[in-house]
């Protein structure tokens, strides 16, 4: 028997003329009418506020979608594992094949949008094979002053973001997600291992899990959100201005450059200016200081 047809409707009522409710009531609006979807998943606090209300709304019609590749850190495939089995909803990861296609190799400012084609692709054939009506992200308000070619491709394939269509903003975000337990509250952004690349460096697996294994040693040692740019033989390291002094210190700085060395790295530099989301963006296109808004499956955060 054929499965219901996927469908990609406009903004739940509410929002253009009909007496307002608040972004919660919104959004239990918008899921009912979904009836059933598949829902990217990254484990970040946009996506995991849209699956732990979908599952609340929805129950088992609601699946949660994460897209594993190279370009996804193991430590947030294991959070968001985690997270689902917390929240108790089904979960499932699907294996995504980006650095498979030519054009998001090269790397071009547009590199997300091939990165969300492909994804988009799969939570569709998610939504197809497990009888599911629709299939959602986790895009909220922030998201549309941002360079998001992903948000196109979302546009392209019909994508639901109930987020985004409530109304939901980062504050929002987080105050729901406290008000639900929800330990992704106050999360840090974690955006794809590919934003660290410059633009114009083709993407290769290896220089990913280099990136990944630095910024591994950052976060093990308690810096919180840290990102560590790869410019060739160059570590450039982006952390919050409050814990620059932590990264000069001698023992410390010893130990970060030793690791990195040993990663591949050459050279270890430490920015000045700090943490940046977007700083590899095309000039006078980054992103705003708190933004972890998810392009989400992977969709997850500012690069």
């Amino acid at each position: 028997m054929a499965g219901p047809s996927i469908h990609a409707a406009g903004p739940a009522p509410g929002l253009h003329g009909d007496p307002p409710a608040a972004p919660r009531e919104r959004l239990e609006g918008i899921l009912r009418d979904l009836g059933s979807a598949a829902i990217g998943f990254s484990g970040g606090a946009d996506s995991a506020l849209l699956v732990k209300m979908a599952a609340m709304v929805l129950g088992d019609n609601a699946l949660a979608v994460t897209a594993i590749s190279a370009s996804f850190p193991e430590r947030d495939r294991r959070a968001a594992a985690a997270l689902a089995r917390e929240i108790g909803v089904r979960h499932i990861e699907i294996e995504s094949r980006e650095l498979e296609n030519p054009s998001y190799i090269a790397n071009a400012p547009s590199r997300c949008f091939f990165c969300k084609q492909e994804l988009f692709v799969l939570l569709r054939r998610a939504a197809e094979q497990h009888g599911l009506a629709a299939f959602a992200y986790g895009a909220i308000t922030d998201d549309l002053g941002d360079f998001r070619p992903g948000m196109d491709a979302a546009r392209r394939a019909g994508a639901r973001a109930p987020l985004l269509e409530a109304g939901f903003g980062k504050p929002q975000v987080r105050e729901l997600s406290r008000l639900l337990g929800l330990s992704t509250w106050d999360r840090p952004a974690s955006a794809c291992l590919s934003s660290r690349i410059p633009h114009g460096t083709a993407i290769e697996a290896s220089a990913l899990r280099r990136v990944e294994l630095a910024e591994d040693f950052l976060i093990a040692a308690g810096l919180a959100s840290v990102r560590v740019r790869a410019h060739g033989e160059i570590a450039r390291i982006e952390v919050l201005p409050g814990d620059l002094p932590r990264c000069t210190e001698p023992a410390f700085r010893e130990a970060l450059t030793s690791k990195l060395r040993e990663l591949g790295f050459r050279y270890v530099a430490l920015d000045l200016d700090g943490y940046r989301p977007g700083s590899l963006n095309p000039a006078g296109e980054t992103a705003s200081p708190d933004l972890p808004g998810e392009s989400s499956g992977r969709l997850s955060g500012p690069p």
